[in-house]
């Protein structure tokens, strides 16, 4: 895959302020504060329970803060629905792939296109498939027969269909061989230079930082850490926690 040169890297485009995310009584985000600049690619690190997932499925709306504010290009979506969000172009890839098991891959796409209905969905087709080639093989195979990597790269067209220009992607290497996951993150890279605005949550902390401009580290609902990527990949602690050094 030959990468295009991506757009430079512009102005905040997506901002966390200060917000509280609650599971019923189980305070998870506890004051979080982020932002994302316009072509960047962001990635969130932590352990498991730190509240990554949490954070983006606070931006897309499928949770709410109780306190705090959700901003897009200056606009607040803390309290615009779901599909909404995705209308104003945030789309997200969730953790476990969660494709429609019953339906084929050309109707999974379909789903990921459920909100555009001009002549442009053919081209997006082509697009993702173009990126994802092994799809275009499957289009007529239900999703629920493909194997683990075929299903993420489902679950991230899937999202493309969506023309985000913020993509929200979570665990995207998860229980995949180490050669599929370099297929993913090739397709990420490729994606960002598109111009879409990555945010990507993965437990492979030294790959996600290979591919990002700048990390935030969470623990316990906090944010205890943020550097440019090349910083956190030289910083003692995070090397010592996520990089399984020393």
């Amino acid at each position: 895959m030959t990468l295009q040169s991506r757009p430079p890297i512009g102005p905040v485009v997506l901002e966390i302020d200060d917000i509280h995310t609650y599971y019923g009584n189980i305070h998870a985000l506890q004051g979080v504060s982020m932002n994302v600049r316009e072509h960047e690619i962001v990635t969130l690190l932590g352990s498991n329970g730190a509240g990554k997932s949490t954070t983006l499925r606070t931006i897309s709306g499928i949770l709410r803060p109780r306190t705090g504010s959700v901003t897009l290009r200056g606009k607040r979506i803390d309290n615009v629905a779901a599909h909404d969000i995705v209308r104003m172009g945030v789309c997200q890839s969730p953790e476990g792939r969660h494709v429609f098991p019953r339906l084929t891959v050309d109707e999974n796409l379909d789903m990921g296109a459920f909100i555009h209905s001009d002549a442009q969905v053919a081209d997006d087709r082509n697009r993702v498939l173009t990126l994802f080639p092994r799809l275009r093989e499957r289009l007529k195979q239900r999703a629920g027969t493909l194997s683990g990597g075929e299903q993420q790269m489902l679950a991230i067209a899937r999202a493309m269909m969506g023309r985000p220009t913020v993509l929200l992607l979570d665990e995207p290497s998860m229980g995949l061989s180490p050669l599929l996951t370099d297929v993913i993150f090739d397709a990420i890279k490729e994606i960002n230079a598109t111009g879409v605005t990555v945010v990507v949550v993965e437990q492979n902390a030294q790959l996600a930082l290979s591919i990002a401009d700048r990390g935030y580290v969470m623990q316990t609902g906090r944010i205890v850490l943020t550097d440019s990527a090349a910083a956190l990949t030289q910083n003692e602690t995070v090397r010592k926690a996520y990089l399984g050094e020393g």
